[in-house]
């Protein structure tokens, strides 16, 4: 985000939740109305698309210095949707998922098409071609998986509208079926509760009964791309598993690596 979007965004917000802040609360709802209204009282042209005040601080940016400085120590501040139009900051666990540095390289024979290398818009489109082609959830898994839908934008009981970046549908050898929601992150993105969570009750109310493994993909430095899956436990974001792979030409694929990771 520019610097001038930066700082127009945080003033929005900043005057948003100190409208509604007492010292000790844990929870502060507020409209998409009220964007309008501090822009308004603020003087500041609005942005065209102005849920992406909103989405920045959900997933690209922290939030202003000043309402950080009212999360006790180990908490932080999250927004959340509340409903249709409606959003929710939220004191929370301070909980970030972060890919490991010492984790081992898996070199993947690399199959995704160069006119997809060329024409995807941004490193959100990008990460989900590479994933779907290549077939890195079937390999991350265990499991055979299908795309079934991107950018599938839906609503969540007590959440309102939510957009899932991907969704798969898998089924194991022994005929189990999953369904899968997908995020995918820059590498500037953030991991959080956020997403996670309204992933999850995605599946668990329009899939009752069908397990869901929740998955996040990250780019990483020297063209590496994480899988996370992701549980919540206790009202916090827990990695139950963690891989790093690396797209490679097939004839630079190292032998005796390929042998080695069957152990």
């Amino acid at each position: 985000m520019a610097n001038a979007s930066r700082n127009r965004y945080q003033a929005l917000i900043e005057k948003i939740f100190f409208d509604h802040y007492t010292k000790g609360a844990t929870s502060l709802d507020f409209t998409r109305q009220e964007i309008k209204d501090a822009a308004a009282h603020l003087k500041i042209v609005l942005p065209d698309n102005l849920g992406d005040v909103i989405y920045s601080f959900r997933f690209r940016t922290d939030l202003p210095q000043k309402i950080v400085a009212t999360q006790p120590k180990g908490m932080e501040w999250v927004i959340e949707l509340a409903g249709r139009s409606l959003y929710r900051f939220s004191l929370v666990k301070k909980n970030r998922v972060v890919p490991r540095s010492d984790l081992a390289r898996i070199d993947i024979p690399d199959a995704t098409p160069e006119l997809i290398r060329a024409y995807a818009l941004d490193d959100e489109q990008a990460l989900l071609a590479i994933v779907r082609y290549n077939r890195l959830i079937d390999t991350f898994l265990g499991l055979t998986t299908y795309s079934l839908q991107n950018h599938l934008r839906t609503t969540v009981k007590g959440i309102g509208q939510i957009e899932i970046d991907e969704l798969y549908i898998g089924i194991d050898k022994r005929g189990c079926h999953y369904v899968i929601p997908v995020q995918a992150k820059g590498g500037k993105d953030q991991i959080g509760i956020v997403q996670t969570t309204q992933d999850i009750r995605f599946v668990e109310q329009k899939f009752p009964g069908v397990r869901c493994r929740a998955i996040a993909a990250q780019f990483m430095d020297d063209n590496l791309i994480a899988l996370f899956e992701l549980t919540l436990q206790d009202g916090e974001v827990k990695v139950v598993e963690e891989r790093h792979y690396k797209l490679v030409p097939a004839n630079e694929l190292d032998r005796d690596a390929i042998r080695d990771y069957r152990d």
